[in-house]
């Protein structure tokens, strides 16, 4: 007897990484023109969101910059008034303290002297003190409030102890000085100063423009000055102003904050807040929709590739291709059309938003997360868009797609 025959049994062969690619890509160059077209569709789609989001980005931080040269981080904290209803002072290390504070970026501070009278020279009558005051200031309160000097120069650690000032926009004009010279001088609480600079007019410190800033060391000299700061600036990181602001009069003041005044943040924060809240909600919008376009872009283009090549599919279904090799064919061939679409939409809107920018005078500002999720999002909607013609084209069987015309 002759032992029985047992059949072979046949497994199909499986497709390397290497291979999908090669077969999905091989539906591309068979037909590169409508390759090419439904790439571009993509591609426009993208660009054009990686666009706007892009242009609005860069629109945003114009903005930005110029509401933070508006003072939207700079905070001012002045001495109240007691429970007994008199004047309160900030404790003399008020300003190292509110330096501590880490969000802060920059502190100065000016202390006013009072009783000091400013007159243009000994012959003014003493009644004619225009209105101006003197303040002790520190040598970095230009920094801090954003001041810009119209002639002359600012204080240093050498004027600082002598007989100089800076005067103010408005304390120059009524004083009449236009220019400052070692040869210009004024009369301040009875002491000759010699003026060294004229500031421009200080947008986020309007007091300024009517004062006579002299240095901290030759104010406690002269004019017995105790110290303490009268008002005390900081600046602080945008994001952090609130936080900054609820703890500025405990710490100038630990022992009775309730004597401190800081100021509020400003208005203008809170429109770039509610700025940045309706811009992202357009942004998201937008690019959803372009999206969306780019995914029944590759959709469509895949169900005609699938209706245009039954004859394909079904001789490679009779020469051994499993439903499951022809769907990663198509898979693979949907997801390489998007991600070429997807990259150079990306690049286009890349080199839009920069040309725009640069016209504008912008920064020009590119989300990292706009075009990673622009990417992500034509892989994802391309896989999407050709998962139903993948699964249709695995469908067919062989006898009916080599009948197809």
């Amino acid at each position: 007897m002759t032992a029985p025959q047992t059949r072979a049994r046949l497994t199909p062969a499986r497709l390397a990484p290497r291979d999908v690619v090669r077969v999905g890509a091989a539906g591309l160059r068979t037909r590169p023109a409508r390759a090419l077209l439904s790439a571009l569709g993509i591609a426009i789609g993208i660009a054009a969101m990686v666009a706007v989001v892009g242009i609005s980005s860069s629109s945003h931080e114009q903005l930005n910059r110029q509401l933070a040269a508006l003072g939207t981080n700079l905070l001012t904290v002045s001495p109240g008034q007691g429970l007994n209803g008199q004047d309160a002072k900030l404790p003399a290390e008020a300003e190292a303290m509110i330096a501590r504070i880490g969000p802060v970026t920059a502190v100065s501070a000016t202390g006013t002297i009072r009783d000091a009278r400013v007159y243009r020279s000994d012959k003014i009558p003493k009644v004619e003190t225009n209105g101006l005051t003197v303040s002790a200031t520190r040598l970095s309160l230009p920094r801090a409030v954003g001041a810009t000097l119209r002639g002359g120069v600012w204080l240093n650690a050498v004027t600082g102890r002598y007989p100089a000032a800076v005067l103010g926009a408005d304390t120059a004009e009524r004083l009449g000085i236009g220019r400052p010279s070692p040869q210009t001088e004024i009369i301040v609480g009875g002491e000759r100063f010699t003026v060294i600079g004229v500031l421009n007019p200080v947008t986020l410190a309007p007091e300024l423009d009517t004062a006579v800033l002299i240095g901290w060391e030759v104010a406690t000299g002269l004019f017995r000055f105790d110290g303490r700061a009268t008002t005390v600036y900081t600046r602080s990181r945008d994001s952090q102003v609130e936080a900054v602001h609820g703890v500025l009069a405990a710490t100038a003041n630990p022992q009775t904050p309730g004597d401190v005044n800081v100021s509020r943040p400003s208005d203008a924060l809170a429109a770039s807040r509610a700025a940045d809240v309706t811009l992202n909600g357009l942004l998201l919008g937008l690019g959803a929709v372009a999206l969306l376009v780019g995914g029944v872009g590759v959709a469509n283009t895949m169900v005609i590739s699938v209706l245009e090549r039954r004859a394909e599919i079904g001789l490679r279904r009779s020469l051994g291709a499993t439903r499951g090799q022809i769907r990663v064919q198509f898979l693979a061939e949907s997801l390489l059309l998007s991600t070429l679409g997807g990259v150079g939409g990306v690049l286009l809107g890349i080199a839009v938003t920069t040309g725009y920018a640069a016209y504008q005078t912008w920064p020009s500002v590119v989300p990292a997360w706009a075009t990673a999720g622009a990417l992500a999002a034509t892989v994802i909607i391309g896989g999407a868009a050709g998962l139903y013609p993948a699964i249709r084209a695995a469908r067919l069987h062989p006898t009916e797609a080599l009948a197809a015309p």
